[in-house]
């Protein structure tokens, strides 16, 4: 027997564990979400920026007020020069959801939990219901009388109790765990109630007609980023796609990268998926552009047909007899037919991803380490293990060449983050592919990078921010933000890891595509090391991770991420003096007193 405690978020990894082992899966809810609101500083700028909204046009109060708005700004490092933006920014700031914390296997949620949970399921649906209204709601006090109502009162009914333990013990006991599809709560409340053996979705109806539309816009959304920032259409685009993210929104990703193509999935007379079709030109409205597919592992083992199918769309708009200016597939699978002296097949192909058996770019694990000099080995490692491109036949082939070439001609890098639980800059995987290739990238241009892109689809339409963008918003929305800091941190040992998690994460971005700012990097430091009795608290909690992100600062700093002064400097490096002096007793990691 094989029982495996799976995160009901993650159907796709959890098919894999099916597969390869024969498990049962016991699904447990992700961290119940909340809103990040503002702290400190953040809520003084709010303030002022209220203050000017209600000042009358014309009056002699606003050039002082713009002033002192500009200066709380500047210390907040945020651009105040625009009070307008900087007020949208705020409400952007104060309305993210970030996740509460850690789930404890077996609880149901708390009253303020489901209150919370509640208040962003109303608000991923692009309605802002405020707490008071939601408390009334699961009192009884409120009659559930319209469609959204009526959902969150049953939401409010499924997180009340928690069948977890109940699935383990049945599990265990030799007996039938009932079945559900994974997902996101936000996204698709059915995953409750917990405790149930998930499963993903039927593979022959990916994308899904509803996919290939919301794809479409979203291949839009980024086309119009990139044409405001770059002044023209991006003739490539280098796009990482997983299995996760796809199964959860019925092939959303993979579609977008077809309508980035001018292509459309071509389904049999049972309806099941068989191949690509080319989108006319003159019905498209615009050039077919070039996307660079990166795959991950778990996308390449449970979406075959979806692989085929890109390879299929690249290859039919490679061989499409069309003029160059409007269709940049077919003009760079001629300079790649004339440069490597291959037939068109090869010069087509545009699909990579790892060997068969092999998953990851291992950058991730480079970038833990901190065992890599040189940029470029970054790029190497990305390249070693994502190198094997995907055909028209499904089988992998090594072509170091070809994907350099390719590489060369990306504009812009780009993923989608479709789970609100998962930042990029909470776990590695984000940094371990986009990172990578983004490396590769600037390599291949000669030093040159190129634009990188988040397509955050987590609440409403979607909004694509880039990567400095995101990362910044991540930064003040969780890592310096006090309600995400004390959520980890009321699970003691585990949440200062996650914390070290972030912080390791953050600093891959800058290895990896340079696009963090400096003002990241003292923010966390002021917050973690330099602060004495947050410094001690986490390392009394956890030593290594607490010495590990005070070395992963200064590490950061002899890697020229950002430019401490003399006196930081020297404050980090009696900080983790400190902490080490802490960890002389401490059992090593993985002994027996450990």
């Amino acid at each position: 027997p094989n029982i495996y405690l799976y995160a009901a978020n993650n159907p796709s990894e959890g098919v894999l564990a099916k597969r390869r082992s024969g498990a049962t899966l016991v699904s447990y809810l992700t961290p119940a979400l909340t809103n990040s609101g503002l702290y400190k500083g953040l809520s003084d700028i709010k303030a002022s920026v209220d203050r000017w909204r209600a000042t009358e046009p014309g009056s002699s109060d606003l050039p002082g007020l713009e002033e002192i708005i500009r200066e709380q700004a500047e210390a907040m490092d945020l651009d105040g020069s625009d009070v307008s933006k900087l007020a949208a920014k705020l409400y952007e700031i104060e309305q993210e959801l970030i996740p509460q914390g850690l789930h404890v296997f077996g609880d149901a949620e708390s009253e303020e939990a489901r209150i919370d949970m509640l208040a962003a399921s109303a608000q991923a649906r692009g309605e802002i219901i405020d707490r008071d209204t939601i408390a009334k709601l699961i009192h009884g006090r409120i009659v559930p009388n319209t469609p959204v109502l009526r959902e969150l009162a049953n939401l409010n009914a499924a997180l009340s109790v928690n069948h977890e333990m109940n699935g383990l013990i049945r599990a265990l006991d030799g007996r039938y765990v009932p079945p559900v599809a994974g997902g996101d709560i936000l996204r698709d409340p059915e995953i409750l109630p917990t405790g149930r053996n998930i499963h993903g979705f039927d593979p022959f109806r990916l994308p899904s007609a509803f996919a290939c539309k919301d794809g479409t816009a979203q291949a839009q959304r980024i086309l119009d980023r990139a044409l405001e920032d770059a002044g023209k259409l991006p003739e490539t685009v280098a796009m990482v796609l997983w299995g996760t993210d796809n199964l959860k929104s019925e092939g959303a990703q993979v579609a977008q990268a077809m309508a980035l193509m001018g292509a459309k999935p071509r389904f049999d007379s049972y309806n099941r998926l068989a191949g690509a079709e080319l989108i006319p030109l003159e019905q498209l409205g615009r050039p077919r552009v070039d996307v660079l597919v990166t795959l991950s592992g778990v996308f390449r083992d449970l979406l075959p047909l979806q692989t085929k199918m890109l390879a299929e769309a690249a290859l039919l708009a490679s061989e499409a007899e069309e003029p160059l200016e409007l269709n940049f597939i077919r003009k760079h699978s001629l300079s790649y037919l004339e440069e490597h002296g291959c037939d068109m097949a090869t010069a087509s192909l545009r699909v990579y991803s790892n060997a068969e058996g092999s998953y990851g770019a291992n950058v991730n694990l480079l970038i833990d380490s901190g065992g890599w000099s040189d940029p470029n080995e970054l790029a190497d490692t990305y390249e070693k293990q994502k190198g094997y491109a995907y055909g028209v036949d499904g089988k992998p082939k090594r072509q170091p060449g070809l994907l350099a070439s390719a590489l060369k001609t990306v504009d812009c890098a780009y993923q989608n983050l479709e789970s609100v639980e998962l930042g990029i800059t909470t776990i590695d995987q984000y940094v371990d592919t986009l990172g990578g290739i983004s490396r590769a990238i600037t390599r291949a241009k000669g030093g040159e990078s190129a634009p990188v892109y988040i397509g955050d689809q987590t609440q409403g339409s979607g909004k694509v921010r880039s990567l400095q963008e995101q990362v910044a918003l991540e930064t003040r929305t969780r890592t310096l933000n006090p309600v995400w800091i004390e959520a980890q941190l009321k699970y003691g040992y585990e949440g200062v890891r996650q914390v070290e998690a972030a912080v390791t994460t953050t600093t891959g971005w800058s290895a990896t595509t340079g696009q963090v700012d400096s003002w990241v990097y003292q923010r966390i430091s002021e917050t973690y090391v330099l602060d004495e009795t947050m410094r001690q608290r986490i390392a009394e909690m956890n030593p290594r991770a607490a010495a590990k992100i005070a070395n992963r600062l200064i590490e950061a700093a002899d890697r020229n991420f950002w430019q401490p002064d003399a006196e930081t400097m020297a404050a980090l490096q009696a900080a983790t003096d400190a902490i080490e002096d802490q960890l002389e007793g401490v059992a090593p990691a993985g002994s027996l007193a450990a």
